[in-house]
């Protein structure tokens, strides 16, 4: 139990502290357990880091997790979870309660500032893995072919089948580096990851036959957060245009409540994916708002949890299939089609009114683009650029 304890202080601490997405809090695990406490190597690191790549869901968390179960089992792996997610979750289920009341003339100023900074971070993120996973030209163009897809036909199947045909296209297509394979020991075995993995795959298919209501009842908010978190490649901001289409889509809320949710969530620390316990909160499912963003928030990350430790123990025989990293690269390439087919709509068609947002929009991005500031700033600016405009 005191490697536990040892678990939940480290990852406390990064709960308050770990701003900047996904990608930065990679940084600050690297810089706490590999450098500073010595949990890991670095061919450890890397390896987890790898696994969580490959697979949908949070990188973040799904990472921490994997610390937290390495170094102190599954206390370990619990603990990791809940002190990395408390802090933001709990923040933003106040905004929530907050944002109801959020209806003057000051309140919509606020909302709009919000809405700003999703179109400046998600172009930001949109432009950072552009680089990264569309290199070339077979995959921009696997990116271009799914934005054009998701602009025709926007709707969860149509989202999920461009991820599997970048995959099924990557296999043909797209030329990667097999994954060093290494051996990571779990305190558990190959049978009960087996069981873990029939577990997600049975609640997956569960929730596809209980969406076919648009009723918000908690089983339908269950199923609708359960896969967006199943089926989200690339990180937190790709869940956006999945959670826009349970959510918005479905009649639950409007889009300036989410977006404004959105934009609230970056101002906080911990994983973007706790966007789901504000908008879990938000939703009328017939119980109290407390347990509606609990559920929604408990959905949105088990799928990717159950992915981890049902691969785990295999790990080391998968990244020496042949065609693994070149299914990787063309669903990566799919996820920015994916990414940049929701940045145009919902973001930017409910965002951006007038030439003063388009200002203060191309603002937030060269804060964080050129500026290299934390999403927090742009929060600042973009809402109060917002007040001063209506002011004016």
């Amino acid at each position: 139990m005191s490697a536990a304890i040892e678990v939940w202080k480290s990852f406390i601490k990064l709960g308050f502290t770990a701003f900047g997405g996904p990608v930065a809090h990679i940084g600050f695990f690297r810089q706490e357990f590999v450098e500073r406490q010595r949990w890991l190597t670095d061919n450890q690191f890397s390896q987890l880091l790898a696994i969580c790549q490959f697979l949908p869901g949070p990188a973040s968390s799904q990472m921490g997790m994997a610390i937290g179960l390495i170094r102190a089992g599954w206390a370990g792996a619990f603990a990791a979870f809940i002190a990395f997610t408390l802090p933001s979750a709990i923040v933003l289920f106040g905004f929530a309660g907050l944002a109801m009341s959020l209806d003057n003339a000051t309140g919509i100023a606020i909302i709009n500032g919000l809405k700003l900074v999703a179109v400046a971070v998600v172009a930001h993120a949109l432009l950072g893995m552009s680089k990264t996973l569309t290199p070339d030209w077979t995959r921009r163009g696997i990116a271009f072919a799914a934005v054009i897809i998701l602009l025709l036909a926007t709707s969860t199947w149509m989202q999920l089948l461009v991820i599997l045909l970048g995959g099924i296209v990557g296999i043909w297509l797209c030329q990667a580096r097999h994954l060093e394979s290494s051996e990571i020991k779990v305190p558990y075995s190959q049978r009960s990851a087996v069981v873990l993995g029939m577990l997600f795959t049975a609640l997956l298919l569960a929730s596809f036959l209980s969406t076919t209501s648009s009723e918000s009842t908690p089983f339908n908010l269950f199923a609708n957060f359960y896969q967006a978190g199943a089926l989200v490649f690339g990180g937190g901001h790709v869940v956006l245009p999945l959670l826009e289409q349970g959510t918005v889509g479905n009649g639950w809320m409007t889009t300036d409540t989410f977006l404004a949710g959105y934009g609230a969530a970056q101002a906080v620390p911990g994983p973007l994916f706790t966007l789901s316990t504000y908008l879990g909160a938000n939703i009328d499912t017939g119980l109290a708002s407390g347990w509606s963003a609990l559920i929604a928030t408990l959905a949105i990350f088990l799928p990717g949890f159950l992915l981890l430790l049902a691969l785990l123990p295999f790990w080391g025989k998968l990244t020496a299939t042949p065609k693994a990293a070149a299914a990787v690269a063309g669903v990566n390439a799919a996820v920015v089609g994916l990414l940049a087919a929701a940045w145009y709509d919902p973001v930017i068609t409910s965002s951006i009114k007038s030439w003063a947002d388009i200002i203060i929009a191309i603002a937030g991005f060269m804060i964080l683009a050129v500026l290299k500031k934390s999403a927090l700033w742009v929060v600042l600016f973009c809402v109060i650029s917002s007040l001063i405009s209506v002011s004016v």
